[in-house]
């Protein structure tokens, strides 16, 4: 079925709304892959605080080059669908990569991070990055650590002096009692 220029034109534009949104784009192929798997992925990928979208190839070549974002080979041919990262990239990889895992129909082709074209490899490092609530609590607990180090070395002679004391207090009144 051909579509019209001015067809074309609203999908371009839908497309570079995607693109100029999102922080990564996942690039899968999904030959073989029913509606209700399909749907399964999207409802994951929304949790994740992203989109995927079933893109036409040539319409998305010209998306990406209007972005200024390199074509890797092999990525925009047969049956094509991004993964757009609107807020947690490591999470709609970390989506995509189970289904990867899980369907054997799916397969991670590559993506972007920001301009930055990303291998398969690459995609399934991110994918492999914890939560962005677990990196927020480690880099936390990293700042904090030199703080909480020094508030003990401050607090340790004041903690020993008392020590000290409730020792020489309790020797005390077991010799008065005798």
């Amino acid at each position: 079925m051909a579509i019209s220029k001015q067809e074309k034109k609203t999908i371009m534009a839908k497309y570079q709304e995607w693109i100029d949104k999102s922080g990564a784009l996942i690039l899968v192929e999904y030959t073989g892959v029913n509606m209700a798997s399909l749907d399964a992925i999207r409802a994951k990928v929304r949790e994740a605080g992203g989109e995927f979208h079933v893109v036409k190839n040539t319409l998305a070549k010209r998306a990406f080059d209007a972005a200024g974002m390199p074509i890797m080979a092999g990525t925009l041919e047969k049956s094509t669908a991004v993964g757009f990262a609107f807020s947690n990239a490591a999470g709609v990889a970390k989506a995509l990569s189970d289904f990867d895992k899980n369907l054997d129909a799916v397969k991670i082709k590559g993506g972007y991070l920001g301009k930055q074209a990303l291998s398969v490899n690459d995609v399934k490092a991110l994918a492999d990055l914890p939560p962005l609530p677990v990196v927020r609590a480690q880099l936390l607990g990293t700042i904090l650590a030199p703080a909480v180090k020094l508030v003990r070395t401050l607090a340790e002679p004041g903690r020993s002096l008392a020590g000290v004391l409730k020792a020489f207090a309790d020797k005390g009144a077991t010799s008065v009692a005798v």
